[in-house]
């Protein structure tokens, strides 16, 4: 599969294209970037092409990988879409309902394949986890807590992004933990609560479709020492744990190639498709309703 790079931020250099570059069943054949200058150098470090015309490497690959905004994905992932290209997306696809619907709708319309990298979904220990506690059942209670340190850590790489500056910990982090309790709990019938904490911190509640209910801690401003991430599930067989992952996101962010791979070739949908990532933007942007109808 002939695949592109829309993005040269640090997740782009860190994790998308080493891990193209590194895919036995790919071929990266290049990089287009808001500045271009960013983009010849990714580019270089890769031996592939920098592309000035974002339609010109449409033209050239049958998939894109996209490491942007969630706004600027959207839009160019719906244009992706509508030029016959298969989609390797990034949480959140959107953080607008509309956006995010018009992603789905143009890769349906279009008949292509998409994958959206939950990276929690696509390490084997976690993965086999959710699987494993889907199976179980039963469960009466989950508790989530996703707490980075990266406006509260020296020299993060992240931290000057503007759209987590404005967005938080709701919408960069929140993604992976409904990423392991939808799968489990099931959709949530509704959001009964949102309140603020200390930052850029956020604690929603749940009620979910498979009886359970849940609640989660958001942040991005943790201190480091309190960074990390727990889910815990309690039901009918007892309690567990979400386990560690014990390797980082490239390896992950190659296995959502493999599945895009595989998607593109059966047709059969993944699990974390577009259509998912569209849930988790319905089920963020509805939180971020409740937090902004309240007071702070």
């Amino acid at each position: 599969m002939r695949i592109g790079l829309l993005g040269t931020g640090p997740w782009a250099r860190a994790a998308h294209a080493p891990a193209l570059s590194e895919h036995p069943d790919l071929d990266f054949v290049g990089v287009w970037g808001r500045r271009p200058e960013a983009a010849a150098e990714l580019a270089a470090v890769h031996g592939v092409r920098a592309y000035d015309d974002v339609d010109a490497l449409l033209a050239d690959v049958d998939a894109v990988a996209v490491a942007l905004p969630p706004a600027v994905q959207a839009d160019l992932a719906v244009r992706a879409a509508r030029a016959g290209r298969h989609l390797l997306l990034d949480k959140p696809i959107a953080t607008t309902v509309a956006q995010g619907r018009a992603v789905v709708e143009a890769a349906d319309a279009a008949g292509v394949a998409s994958v959206v990298f939950f990276t929690t979904r696509f390490q084997p220990e976690p993965r086999a986890w959710i699987e494993e506690q889907a199976r179980v059942g039963g469960w009466f209670t989950g508790r989530a807590q996703w707490l980075g340190a990266v406006f509260t850590s020296e020299d993060n790489p992240f931290a000057a992004s503007p759209w987590r500056q404005e967005k938080g910990a709701l919408w960069d982090v929140g993604p992976h933990a409904l990423s392991v309790l939808l799968p489990v709990l099931g959709e949530p019938r509704r959001g009964t609560a949102a309140a603020y904490g200390p930052g850029d911190t956020v604690h929603l509640v749940l009620d979910h479709s498979g009886g359970a209910s849940s609640s989660t801690t958001l942040s991005l401003t943790a201190p480091p020492a309190a960074a990390g991430a727990m889910v815990e599930l309690r039901g009918e067989s007892g309690v567990t744990q979400l386990p560690e992952a014990r390797e980082d996101a490239v390896p992950a962010l190659g296995r959502a190639a493999d599945a895009l791979i595989a998607a593109a070739g059966s047709g059969e949908p993944h699990p974390c498709d577009a259509r998912f990532a569209f849930t988790v933007t319905r089920i963020l942007a509805n939180a971020e309703t409740l937090l902004h109808s309240g007071t702070r």
